[in-house]
């Protein structure tokens, strides 16, 4: 009688503990939900093998196969239907009886519950630090964060993939970070190098190498139109936004004024003539200082 009096106290108190994280994560514009194992699919994983039975930390348990919805970020209970099962649980636990392994999904450091979603929230509200799990792992460029969204998970696999086929970190290893606020960019850059290495290799009358056509189109496009909105502090005016962003609003920009007058007007004039005609108005600037601080996203000091 003790043990399902002490687990059905628990579990109301892990419920009105999730009740508080989700106000908080609303106030703070922020999501409360495990990550969905399904997500993982747009890291691209190579492969799986079966690692067998191991210790776990319990705090490196991310997210869910198939009840991502049930539980917050936490792994604490969203829903009456959960009640019965986990109180079966923790009555068991509080009893000395054994409970089998759960079953995972290892994503870098990170984990994803196949079966025993119940026995991972009973432990994450009980602060137990270890649990059993037989472990399947997935082969994947990045690992998913805790709080992490699907956009920001594929941009930061976008992001390994461009630097493993540029090698800019050992070609330039001062090169200002390229990083973007939306997917799908960065092989629009690798095309640019690519058209670098054409346009080269005509203008020089030889094959150009990639390594070469890389350290070109840093050294002559790329550093050149963000060494350009450094000195203008054009970054204050486009709240959210990063270099690489505005490095490609800046380049068909400049392209579209080429078209208009008939030459070629250099990065700079197309730079400043972007941020003349496109920046937001202040109050659509203050509201997106706003929802970045509600974020935690710093933006760019203005200088």
């Amino acid at each position: 009688m003790f043990a399902s009096n002490t687990a059905t106290q628990e579990i109301e108190e892990a419920k009105r503990q999730a009740l508080l994280n989700n106000i908080l994560a609303t106030l703070r514009g922020e999501d409360n939900h495990l990550i969905p194992f399904e997500w993982v699919r747009f890291l691209n994983p190579r492969g799986e093998h079966y690692i067998g039975t191991q210790t776990i930390l319990v705090d490196q348990i991310i997210g869910s196969v198939d009840r991502y919805d049930e539980f917050d970020q936490h792994f604490l209970p969203l829903t009456h239907h959960l009640d019965e099962r986990w109180v079966a649980i923790r009555k068991a636990q509080i009893e000395g009886k054994e409970l089998p392994a759960i079953q995972v999904y290892k994503v870098g450091d990170g984990y994803f519950v196949k079966d025993g979603n119940h026995r991972v929230s009973v432990a994450k509200s009980t602060h137990q630090k270890y649990i059993d799990a037989e472990v399947i792992e997935l082969d994947v460029n990045v690992t998913p964060q805790p709080g992490e969204s699907l956009k920001d998970m594929i941009i930061r696999s976008e992001r390994v993939e461009f630097y493993k086929h540029t090698r800019l970190d050992e070609l330039r290893p001062e090169h200002a970070e390229i990083d973007f606020s939306t997917p799908g960019r960065y092989d629009i850059l690798l095309e640019h190098i690519r058209t670098r290495q054409y346009y080269l290799g005509i203008q020089e009358q030889r094959d150009i190498s990639w390594d070469e056509a890389v350290i070109s189109w840093y050294d002559k496009l790329y550093w050149h139109v963000v060494r350009n909105l450094r000195r203008h502090n054009v970054m204050t005016k486009f709240p959210g936004r990063t270099e690489a962003d505005m490095y490609l609003w800046v380049m068909d920009h400049r392209y579209f004024l080429t078209e208009q007058l008939g030459h070629d007007v250099g990065s700079e004039y197309a730079t400043l003539n972007f941020k003349d005609h496109f920046r937001p108005h202040w109050w659509e600037r203050l509201g997106q200082r706003m929802q970045l601080l509600r974020r935690k996203i710093v933006p760019p000091p203005q200088i």
